[in-house]
């Protein structure tokens, strides 16, 4: 009885952790926001779906990107987040871009259970902003 109970606990220990999984259709708390986030190669990545504004005008463009030749590209589609590494719920190294003010700030995420995803955004610590984004059902 004992060698089965410590052939099972260490078949345990030997299975790899499940990664908490970030992938998927996020609600922004502003502007009823959507983003998509997908695996891209080795990192995570998300694009904006829909918003307020992209639901009245289906053609609206990035007209307050600080880089005057991205400004005719449309909105719904961009990738704001890029570059995003990590596992486990949490993840860093990446980018975000608010087509609110045409910026891009560094920023990570971190799960906050299965439906809960905190999006922090810094021009640099400790000049942050952390949004909360619930998983779309």
């Amino acid at each position: 009885m004992r060698i089965a109970l410590t052939a099972a606990f260490l078949s345990l220990v030997a299975m790899p952790a499940l990664a908490a999984d970030v992938t998927g259709t996020w609600m922004t708390p502003t502007d009823e926001g959507v983003v998509e986030i997908t695996a891209c190669g080795n990192s995570v990545c998300g694009k904006l779906v829909s918003s307020d504004d992209i639901k009245k005008n289906p053609a609206l463009t990035d007209a307050k990107n600080a880089d005057a030749s991205l400004r005719s590209r449309p909105l719904k589609g961009l990738t704001m987040l890029s570059g995003f590494s990590g596992s486990g719920g949490s993840w860093s190294g990446g980018k975000i871009y608010n087509p609110d003010d045409g910026k891009t700030y560094t920023a990570t995420l971190t799960l906050k259970g299965d439906n809960t995803l905190e999006v922090r955004g810094c021009v640099f610590v400790p000049l942050c902003e952390t949004q909360t984004w619930t998983r779309a059902k």
